[in-house]
């Protein structure tokens, strides 16, 4: 069982935090991909390349750390998702073409493209808070790293040009205290940020409703644009739940 978990960026390759998260027994094993180019990712071929990963890897679960929608006309709120107001997201999906602040309007367009297409490749959002037998074989989940870190009870993570290594090193220890994950080498911002987002797939992969907190309106086609979207948070594990790991990675 494994989800892929994407910290977006739409500047460089090079700056998307792209990790691989597998539950193997007790341990949650955390795989870093890295793209080493300043050039700006084309969405179509970023979308290409993640979906040749989770076919590749048995992926079924997608994590996109970006807005998946605009807000529904109904919903309620004047200027944002329903998902963004109860999170208090950076960046507030209004109508079509409204984006606050006016200074996410290029990565907010960025992302819906990039929905878009991996939709063209079969993927589906996320539209049930269930966790449903028959669900898709290709789901695709807004995740929301800030609020992540917020939900397992541990400080969010600085922004990136405010965070230092020893941030990174606290919050890296404080995760791994609580959840037993490994990864190949130290993460870097983007993929620490991914690995923390991408935590609820796993659950929602093993169709595990007390893994994941799920926010929002079910998506939905409204006047010829997306509108709403969950997005999922992890949950801190049980005092039931560490002792069902720890009995099963013994065994």
């Amino acid at each position: 069982m494994s989800v892929l978990s994407v910290d977006l960026a739409c500047r460089s390759w090079s700056d998307l935090g792209v990790v691989l998260l597998e539950q193997k027994g007790a341990l949650i094993a955390c795989e870093i991909i890295r793209w080493r180019d300043p050039a700006p990712p084309p969405v179509v071929e970023l979308a290409l390349r993640l979906n040749t990963i989770c076919l590749e890897r048995g992926a079924g679960v997608l994590m996109l750390d970006g807005p998946q929608a605009w807000k529904s006309e109904d919903n309620g709120n004047e200027f944002c998702r329903a998902s963004e107001r109860e999170l208090n997201t950076s960046a507030k999906t209004g109508l079509p073409g409204s984006v606050l602040p006016g200074t996410y309007e290029r990565f907010v367009g960025y992302c819906l493209a990039l929905y878009d297409a991996l939709g063209r490749l079969g993927w589906q959002r996320l539209a049930t808070r269930d966790h449903a037998e028959d669900s898709p074989k290709k789901i695709l989940v807004e995740s929301y790293p800030h609020a992540a870190w917020k939900s397992l009870g541990i400080p969010p993570l600085p922004a990136k040009r405010k965070c230092r290594v020893s941030h990174l090193a606290e919050a890296y220890a404080a995760l791994t205290a609580m959840i037993p994950l490994t990864t190949g080498q130290p993460p870097n911002h983007d993929q620490l940020q991914a690995i923390v987002g991408g935590l609820p797939g796993l659950a929602i992969e093993e169709r595990n409703a007390l893994g994941t907190r799920i926010v929002g309106q079910p998506p939905r086609w409204e006047d010829g644009h997306w509108r709403e979207g969950f997005i999922a948070l992890p949950l801190p594990p049980s005092p039931d739940q560490t002792r069902a790991r720890a009995i099963r990675w013994m065994s």
